[in-house]
């Protein structure tokens, strides 16, 4: 049975003496059952106080990004082998900010997972479509391409260590949010993409996110679908009482 696990996503949010506190009483907060996994992803300056204060709690620790090299001349930039010596498990890769904002592209995310799974971390490969993509009809076009462009090359063995978060981009932060059944049936065509491009092993096996103005209103709704096995949370990731009924949603 595919584990549960939601992952707040902090963004360009907290300082780390804001992401002590936040941790503090995250910890302290009511989250239910131990069955969800829980990861955060803290801006870079928090990760090692993040990793320090998470080691031992069950709770677990992402980067929100990395490069694809072990190291070099790459001002501004975190590699791997950084991320996990701060504590971190889990990395994102391709979030629509990323691919929007900053113009990566899917030659450039091949090379970030391959470099994330080259030293056991677990990527969180997010893809999804535009507002005017998801009108059009073109969901399965677009996120089966970015699928195909992303993990060219990944062989079979590896995709145990993936994650998929597919987020629309027109429920980022937008307050709107697919209907439980929307997000289902993409989730669901994405876990067939697998079935037939790998195999129906991995397919089952592979947790799939949901990501998208997730909120403790949504969330039981949410991850209550089959093929759903968590949510990747933004906005309502930068409160501990509000992440923590979350997680207790998922549950």
């Amino acid at each position: 049975m595919r584990q549960r696990l939601i992952a707040g996503n902090w963004k360009m949010n907290k300082t780390p003496t804001e992401a002590e506190r936040f941790i503090r009483a995250f910890l302290a907060a009511d989250r239910g059952a131990d069955g969800v996994e829980t990861v955060l992803l803290p801006p870079f300056i928090g990760l090692e106080l993040a990793g320090r204060l998470l080691r031992k709690t069950g709770v677990a620790l992402g980067g929100q990004d990395l490069h694809f090299e072990e190291k070099g001349a790459f001002t501004g930039e975190i590699s791997a082998e950084m991320l996990i010596a701060c504590g971190c498990r889990y990395v994102l890769v391709g979030h629509s900010e990323r691919r929007t904002l900053f113009h990566e592209d899917d030659g450039l995310l091949n090379r970030k997972l391959n470099a994330a799974l080259a030293t056991g971390l677990s990527p969180i490969l997010c893809v999804g479509e535009t507002l005017a993509e998801h009108r059009e009809g073109q969901v399965r076009e677009k996120v089966t391409a970015q699928l195909c462009a992303d993990l060219d090359g990944i062989e079979p063995a590896q995709i145990a260590s993936v994650v998929i978060a597919y987020e629309p981009i027109w429920a980022i932060g937008t307050g709107e949010t697919a209907s439980p059944e929307e997000a289902e049936g993409a989730i669901r065509m994405i876990r067939g993409w697998f079935s037939r491009a790998y195999d129906e092993e991995i397919a089952k096996n592979l947790r799939i996110l949901y990501g998208g103005s997730v909120n403790p209103e949504n969330a039981a709704a949410i991850v209550a679908q089959p093929d759903i096995d968590g949510a990747l949370v933004g906005g309502a990731s930068l409160s501990p009482e509000t992440f923590a009924r979350i997680v207790v949603q998922a549950g």
